[in-house]
């Protein structure tokens, strides 16, 4: 079974999550971000994971337009989407639903918040500044969720089911 992971990473928390993600599935995983090959192609996978981290509540433009371009065709994979975001409950939901289409939701087999974290140190002044107001956090804090990317793998080696022919 071949996996391919999407994402964009704008402070690296994505990275860090794509990485763990990946070790935690069964087959082969390729992890391609959209900055470095702006047009992955998936046809040759069976399941295709797309993930980003949420910025002033959108996820990554560049994430979103290549949902929209290959919408059709990732319906016929094994589909899981995923956000990295510091909100947690009905907020974070809401940001997983508003980050990809709503076609895309209805194929997935398996959606996820998996945390997310504020990096001052990779962040600009201008970043630093709107998260001091925003978020009241005044240094760097990490709430990666660990075991949400457990279970993530888990659902997404769960869905894939080849087909069977009966004889």
């Amino acid at each position: 079974m071949k996996t391919l992971i999407i994402y964009m990473s704008t402070h690296g928390c994505t990275k860090q999550v794509v990485t763990e993600l990946a070790e935690q599935l069964n087959g082969e995983v390729t992890i391609k971000n959209l900055k470095e090959d702006k047009n992955p192609d998936f046809q040759n996978y069976d399941r295709v994971i797309i993930g980003g981290s949420i910025h002033a509540g959108q996820i990554q433009r560049k994430i979103r337009e290549y949902c929209e371009a290959h919408l059709e065709n990732l319906g016929r994979k094994q589909l899981g989407l995923f956000i990295c975001c510091m909100y947690e409950g009905d907020q974070a939901f809401q940001q997983l639903e508003n980050a990809f289409p709503e076609k895309l939701h209805q194929y997935a087999k398996s959606e996820a918040i998996l945390g997310g974290e504020f990096n001052f140190e990779k962040m600009r002044f201008f970043e630093k500044l709107i998260v001091r107001k925003i978020a009241k956090v005044e240094q760097s804090v990490s709430k990666i969720d660990h075991e949400a990317i457990k279970n993530f793998a888990k659902k997404m080696d769960k869905t894939f089911s080849p087909f069977v022919t009966l004889i």
